[in-house]
């Protein structure tokens, strides 16, 4: 059966693949490594929740506009040099992060950051889709897995190192990263050059086809609301680092079981367009009740949000690939490009609304956008057919290698 081959494709692969996926699950890791130390950084550096949610904001503003040259850059140097320095900009940022006198630093060091994990996460999907085994789809599990593993793991380095000192998890993942750069140094063969170099134009251009952009702008919807959980929660919980780290490592968990377990086949039954306005329709629902809930309620929505969460980065990730006939690198450029523009703009928005009206508004701001971007699917529906004819050719090539009965 396709799921027997899909799971063996997943689990035998390249050391080189490993090598990349284990550097994708620390930069992933930076994205939620800093959530338990959000009040420790604010009271360490006297600064607000909002001043300290620019760390946000200073890292996926420069991470949605570098998205833009990054096939630009890797198809003049190639993928593997594109990954190294990806890997020793985040190695220098983060560990400077540390370093930090002020907020101000500290968001510039981000920033730097950013442009980092830019040039490492959009050439590290395209490196493992081009080096995987089992094929594109086996490859973006693979990619998502490292992206929950991330997600999961990055809270608890933060919790266990941050409870220690808040300077100590920038270090932690600064040596990580380097650990990273070595491992794909020596294991990852260099790729080679494409014969035809991307256009730092390409990815805007590839943006102009209905169903790419539909998908796109349907994700920073959906990213903001992502990011409203991610940037914000950690000030209404009022937990230990430790505390804060064991919720959103269980989010963690949630995020990467659904995206690897869950999306493949709910896809296979219903179909992405539908598994989207599912995940978004649960989002929604536990937006409402983080928003409704005390303490307690709070905590569990939180973690059931990484649900939907997880099953939205594998469909949307999935989707953008294949409802275009741009090519892969230049497809996800233009959609990242888009939807972490969404992460940027909630961590900030969000906390304002948090201090300055109510801390529950920003999840029905949160909520209002998952209605939107199901709307939005509904309204351009028509621009996805391409999607229901990729899950049809699924379904076709599972049939035909399914045992007969």
């Amino acid at each position: 059966m396709e799921s027997g081959v899909r799971s063996g494709g997943i689990l035998r692969q390249p050391m080189s693949v490993w090598a990349t996926a284990f550097a994708a699950v620390v930069a992933f890791m930076g994205i939620g490594l800093v959530d338990p130390i959000l009040p420790s950084i604010a009271q360490g550096l006297h600064a607000s929740p909002s001043q300290v949610s620019l760390l946000f904001t200073s890292y996926f503003t420069v991470t949605a506009v570098a998205m833009l040259i990054t096939g630009w850059v890797s198809s003049r140097i190639g993928g593997k040099r594109t990954l190294l320095a990806g890997l020793a900009l985040v190695v220098v940022f983060a560990a400077l992060a540390g370093t930090s006198g002020s907020v101000a630093e500290l968001v510039g060091f981000r920033a730097g950051w950013g442009l980092g994990n830019a040039l490492f996460v959009a050439t590290a999907l395209a490196v493992i889709v081009g080096a995987a085994s089992g094929g594109a789809e086996s490859a973006i599990i693979l990619y998502e897995s490292a992206l929950g593993l991330g997600l999961s793991t990055g809270p608890l380095l933060g919790a266990a190192l941050g409870d220690w000192n808040w300077r100590a998890p920038f270090f932690g993942t600064a040596t990580l990263m380097a650990v990273g750069f070595v491992l794909i140094a020596t294991l990852l063969r260099s790729t080679p050059k494409p014969e035809v170099k991307t256009k730092i134009s390409a990815p805007i251009r590839a943006l102009a086809h209905g169903g790419l952009a539909t998908t796109s702008f349907t994700a920073l919807f959906y990213n903001f609301a992502f990011f409203t959980l991610l940037a914000f929660t950690p000030f209404i919980l009022d937990l230990s680092p430790y505390g804060l780290g064991t919720v959103f490592f269980g989010w963690g968990v949630c995020v990467a079981l659904s995206s690897v377990f869950a999306a493949p086949p709910l896809q296979r039954r219903i179909g992405s367009v539908n598994v989207l306005h599912l995940a978004l329709g649960l989002l929604a629902v536990f937006q409402i009740g983080i928003a409704l809930s005390g303490h307690v309620g709070i905590i569990v929505f939180t973690v059931l949000s990484g649900i939907p969460i997880g099953l939205n980065n594998t469909v949307f990730t999935e989707s953008a690939m294949e409802v275009s006939d741009a090519p892969r690198p230049v497809a996800s450029a233009g959609y990242n490009f888009v939807r972490w523009m969404g992460g940027a703009l909630a961590p900030f928005i969000a906390t304002e609304l948090g201090e300055e009206i109510s801390p529950g508004l920003p999840y029905w701001v949160g909520a209002a956008c998952c209605v939107i971007g199901m709307g939005v699917l509904v309204t351009r529906r028509h621009h996805l057919r391409a999607l229901v004819r990729v899950d049809a050719d699924h379904l076709v090539r599972e049939a035909g290698t399914a045992p007969s009965t």
